[in-house]
Formats: structure tokens, sequence, C-alpha cells
């Protein structure tokens, strides 16, 4: 088949390359000049399944609520105008029951530990290097009342597939060296040795150009998707910038916009950007730096080792389509860092950067056909994104392909 992935994030080039695994004639278009230029660019780096709960919980309600009053949550809510927000809101305030935490996280959980064995597969079968590490992340926790909920949370994450150790203070030390100079201000952590960290942005890079170089697949950058082609019930192309583009089938894998392009039309997809702040500089000091990925859960501060560089990310923000940041938006996020790291980077030389990502109510991504015959979605992947790209491009595959998929996709494919 003659298929367009719209959007060439780590999201759409994994399924581009998987379809062109399976001989389709695949092109993909993107606004940007490369790919990974929009939310794959710079995340917080982490491959983490330990990171599978569903945001929409009990707790992220309150947490919801109060950030319309509180300004240094790691969650900023700032109301206006924008009625989809309260829309996506009201979606939300319906996935934060405890069962319905719980089958989002199990289907997030299934999918991003598969994910995570199709990343080390790609890399071991093209030779693909993203500054990857695989020694796990930690957890951590600065109060034992904090810890005792982690553990709880983590705690039914090890029941359905995740490795886990809940560790004091002493053994996060020695498990992670870099974190021995702030260990009394934390209580414990857990640590999660499946999960590891690479640099994202340099993995969809070089699979682009494999899958450009190797299996025939074409990119068609600097090109805008400006609506789909339908007739007679079914997708037929799409209308772009460099004009009219014909296919047999048509993949939605362009991260935020994904839901413009579907309420254009008439699909039921909410997804809704969700701003995250992140910091990238060169180790002054690496020794002094950590030797594997971890989240800061109290202050909501994620970091990973690239290499010799530091990538530092925090804070969610519903502030819609805006990108833009100012240097008091990475205050909180130096300040934990330096006091995790003393004398390992130094902020000035740091090069700062705003995303955003793609968020479902339930914070489980949509993956399959849609509404018209030959269009399948491929998004609404939140803040794992990177996490879960490679498993969702070979979902994708399969289910366009008519096999049974390898896993149970209960809880994964579209029913919008």
């Amino acid at each position: 088949m003659k298929i367009l992935v719209l959007g060439a994030g780590v999201v759409g080039t994994a399924a581009a390359f998987y379809l062109s695994c399976d001989g389709h004639d695949v092109t993909v278009v993107e606004r940007h000049s490369a790919a990974a230029r929009g939310t794959s660019y710079s995340n917080a780096g982490l491959v983490s399944p330990g990171d599978a709960t569903a945001w929409a919980s009990p707790a992220a309600l309150k947490m919801f609520i109060k950030s319309l009053y509180t300004p240094d949550l790691g969650i900023k809510v700032r109301l206006g105008l924008d009625p989809y927000l309260y829309a996506w809101s009201f979606r939300f305030l319906f996935q934060c029951t405890n069962a319905r935490v719980r089958e989002n996280t199990k289907a997030k959980l299934r999918l991003a530990l598969y994910s995570r064995l199709c990343i080390n597969e790609i890399s071991a079968e093209t030779g693909i290097g993203y500054d990857a590490r695989s020694r796990g992340i930690m957890y951590f926790f600065r109060s034992q009342e904090s810890l005792d909920h982690g553990a709880a949370m983590y705690g039914f994450l090890s029941e359905h597939g995740l490795d886990i150790e809940i560790v004091d203070r002493n053994r996060m030390a020695d498990l992670e060296p870099g974190l021995a100079a702030a260990r009394n201000n934390i209580a414990g952590a857990v640590y999660s040795p499946m999960d590891q960290t690479g640099d994202s942005r340099m993995f969809a890079e070089a699979l682009a150009a494999h899958a450009e170089q190797k299996l025939g697949a074409k990119f068609m950058f600097d090109t805008t998707v400006e609506d789909l082609v339908i007739e007679g019930g079914r997708v037929t192309g799409v209308k772009t910038s460099a004009g009219r583009l014909d296919a047999d089938a048509v993949v939605i894998a362009m991260g935020p916009e994904s839901g413009l392009l579907g309420r254009r039309n008439g699909i039921d997809l909410p997804v809704y950007p969700v701003k995250g702040y992140t910091a990238t500089v060169a180790m002054d000091d690496p020794s002094k730096g950590p030797t594997m990925g971890g989240v800061d859960e109290d202050r909501m501060v994620a970091y990973s080792r690239l290499g010799d560089r530091l990538r530092l990310a925090s804070t969610a923000e519903f502030t819609g389509f805006d990108r833009s940041h100012k240097p008091s938006d990475f205050k909180r996020l130096f300040e934990t860092g330096q006091e995790l790291f003393p004398g390992a980077f130094d902020p000035a030389k740091a090069e700062v950067w705003s995303g955003l990502r793609p968020m479902m109510p339930g914070s489980v991504p949509v993956i399959g056909p849609a509404r018209y015959k030959g269009l399948y979605l491929d998004t609404g992947h939140g803040h794992v994104g990177w996490t879960m790209a490679c498993g969702s491009g070979k979902f994708l595959a399969d289910l366009v392909a008519g096999r049974k998929p390898e896993i149970d996709p209960q809880g994964l494919v579209y029913k919008g």
C-alpha cells in the first residue's frame, strides 16, 4: 500500500520504519526541516516503563485543582478562553477514579514494556546509537509519607510485570553514586533496573535516515499538512503546502496537532497540548553527575545522562499551543539539578527548550483505525512518547497488515 505518515517525531518515524519493513510505499510528511524537531526534540530522555502510572487519578485531580491557586507546583493550569481545555478537563475528570487509573495504567505499562524491547531490537539490528544507558532509573522521594505512597503505586506496576526494588537512601546512593551528596534530603527510592535512557532526537534522526536509505521510505520536510482528503467515506490523500498527496492509507502521528486535524474532520480525538521544559548541558565534571536516569517525584523533576550531557526536565503546564519560555521557567529546574549534583554543571551553559506533549484524558495513546476507511491513528502518548514510540509503531503496523498484535490490544485500540 501507499501510506502517508503525518509527523516525523519519534512516534511517526517509528511507525514509518515498521510500515516500510512490511514493504509498504511510505512517505512521511513533516512541517519541520528534520525529524524530531517538535515534541521529540528534547524530552527527559527516559525510556521508562516505571513511569507508566496514568496521570488521571484521584491524586492528580487534587493537584490539578490545587495548581489553580499554587504557582510553584509541577503541574500548572492557566484557565483562559480555550473551550477545548474545559472539554478536555471534563473528560479527564471521568478518568480520575481508582478503577480507571488501574485499567489505564495496565494498558500503558503493557505497551511501555513491549516498546522497550522494540527499541533495543531496532538498535541491535540497525546499529543506531543514541547515547543509550541501560542502568535503570531511580524514582526517589523526599519524605517518608511520599515514599510510602510511591511504594504502593510502584507495587501495582510490579504486580503487572515491572521489576523494582524499594531502597533506603544508603542503598540508593550505592546504586546511584551521583545522588550521594543529596542523600540526606531523600527518604528513599524505587529503583527500576528495567528502565533505561537515551536521546530520542538522535534515535529518530538515525531511524529516519535508515528507513530512507535502507527501506525506501521518503521524508517530505518543510511541508505542512493542511487537511485530509475524504471521498466516499474513505481517506484518499492529504492536502499539504506542497499540494495534494494521494494514498491508500494515512496515519496521523502529529503529536499535539493531531487533535486539531482530527476535530476538523469530525473525529473524536481529545488530544490536548501539555507544555514541558527541559535544559541540556555538557557537564563540567561528569564524575559528579548521575550514572542513570532519575525522577525527583516530589518536585516532579526528571533527568538523564546522555553521554557527558545532563538533561533536566520538569513541569506539566496547560497553556494551549504556547511554546514560549522565559528564564524564570527554569529557575526551580536548575536549583533542583544543582542540589542533586553539586559541581557537575553550569546552568549558564545550558540549552533551554520548551515543547508540547500530546495528552489524552486517560493518558493512554490511541492506536489503530479511525472514523474513515484508510485512516489510522498513532498519537496521544503524553509525557512517555519516547518510551512508547517503537512499541506503538510495531503495534500499528500489525493492525495495518491485519496481523494479530504481539501484545494484548485491550485499552490501546482506538474506539472513538
